[in-house]
């Protein structure tokens, strides 16, 4: 019962691994014609890719991404058919690994002189695109940094007109005789409107800043746009990529503009001035005591000076101590650089490319398991058994055709027939008769 089994399951076992044969063998037939068009592809994009990275469009460029595409397509071409063929056909796990570690190298080997070039020709252009986006914004955020720390600086102006009003209005005081006590227009008066009109003057070149600081960064914006609108208008992206720089440089000269516009500078050099450089009048009392009280009051002015100097220029300190905006340039660039530089924006196409050129991979491993599971199926069968009947006739008919002509030649003698050996026949020794005693 247990034979009747063990031989249910062997020919079980070989009708399995015949119909895999026959699947197999019919895939066969056109495996070869799928990796060359395979390999075609990729060598058609490799083509482009490598077409964008040369500058020179002569004959000579020509053929050299010609021959470079055609070399890829041949080498994926032949280092599959090796794998296809010899992978599944060795058995030794020694062999198996070392064939696993070769198709990894050649993997990496195809990715490096293809695949990449295969996502250049896939999304070079949008990847260009990408970093003209990106400079795009790069440059918008240095624009409105700059203008911020410009119009801090022009804020400046409302410290320096609020400075102003207090001297003007103890000018005022001292005219009226409210603040040392001698009524008009005397040193301390002089002195109190010589420090307002330095900050009447200061207060007016600050605003007139202004309406520089407003025009600049209106056309700061201007530029903008009409970089935004180059990053995705139709057409060639090497002619945008050229108008796009121009506006770049435009617009850096403008945000270099914007920077000079600040006015802090100016600000912190005026309040170091307000103090230092005082011209003080001859005091014109007509009396020692009155004299006394002009000075009293000069100084005391000139301490407020000090004091509303150094507010002034802290303040413009912390205009200047502002982060400016990071130095942007923008860098042309390659359809192959930029699609490397913005991989992670650009998935699917790299998954084409790399899918393209290592999709044999996969019928690689499909054929070393399907070899498996066929060795399996006659591993238990001899080979006398997996003779199928038309096998075997072809076998009868080679065995037919080496006797007739074995017959036909000339030296060939028939061996003449064996006669039967005859074996001697052995009988026994009969034993020694003895005499009857009593006879």
């Amino acid at each position: 019962m247990d034979d009747e089994k063990l031989t249910r399951a062997e020919a079980q076992g070989l009708r399995y691994a015949k119909e895999l044969e026959g699947h197999v063998s019919w895939l066969d037939s056109f495996t070869a014609a799928a990796l060359g068009v395979l390999a075609v592809a990729s060598g058609i994009y490799t083509y482009l890719g490598v077409s964008s990275l040369l500058d020179d469009n002569g004959a000579l460029s020509f053929f050299a991404a010609v021959s470079y595409s055609i070399a890829v397509s041949v080498g994926i071409f032949v280092f599959w058919s090796y794998l296809m063929r010899l992978l599944p056909a060795v058995r030794t796990m020694g062999a198996r690994i070392g064939l696993f570690v070769s198709m990894l190298l050649g993997s990496l080997a195809i990715i490096a002189m293809s695949s990449w070039l295969n996502a250049a020709a896939l999304a070079g252009a949008a990847a260009v695109e990408q970093h003209l986006a990106r400079t795009v914004q790069d440059y918008q955020t240095a624009l409105e940094r700059s203008n911020e720390i410009t119009i801090s600086a022009q804020g400046l102006g409302r410290d320096v007109a609020r400075v102003r009003q207090s001297f003007e209005d103890l000018s005022e005081q001292e005219a009226t005789g409210d603040l040392s006590g001698l009524a008009g227009r005397g040193a301390v008066f002089r002195v109190l409107r010589q420090k307002s009109d330095e900050l009447a003057g200061l207060e007016r070149q600050i605003a007139s800043q202004q309406p520089l600081v407003n025009a600049a960064f209106t056309e700061g914006n201007a530029i903008l746009s009409r970089m935004r609108s180059l990053t995705v208008e139709p057409g060639p992206i090497e002619a945008r990529s050229v108008q796009f720089s121009e506006e770049a440089v435009r617009l850096a000269g403008v945000i270099t503009q914007l920077r000079q516009l600040s006015v802090a500078p100016l600000v912190s050099r005026a309040a170091q001035d307000l103090s230092a450089s005082v011209i003080l009048p001859e005091l014109d009392g007509r009396t020692a005591e009155n004299r006394a009280g002009q000075q009293s009051t000069i100084s005391s002015v000139l301490q407020l000076l000090g004091q509303r100097a150094d507010t002034l220029r802290i303040a413009a300190d912390g205009v200047m101590a502002m982060e400016p905006p990071s130095e942007t340039i923008y860098t042309p660039i390659s359809t192959a650089d930029a699609v490397i530089r913005y991989a992670e924006n650009f998935v699917p196409s790299w998954a084409g490319a790399i899918a393209i050129d290592l999709l044999p991979a996969v019928l690689v491993f499909i054929l070393a398991i399907t070899q498996a599971a066929i060795r399996s199926g006659k591993s238990r069968v001899g080979v006398e058994d997996t003779l199928t009947l038309a096998e075997l006739r072809a076998a009868l008919n080679a065995v037919q055709d080496v006797e007739h002509s074995l017959r036909g030649s000339e030296t060939w003698t028939p061996a003449p027939p064996r006669k039967p050996e005859i074996t001697p026949e052995i009988k026994p020794v009969p034993s020694e008769v003895k005499p009857d005693k009593q006879a």
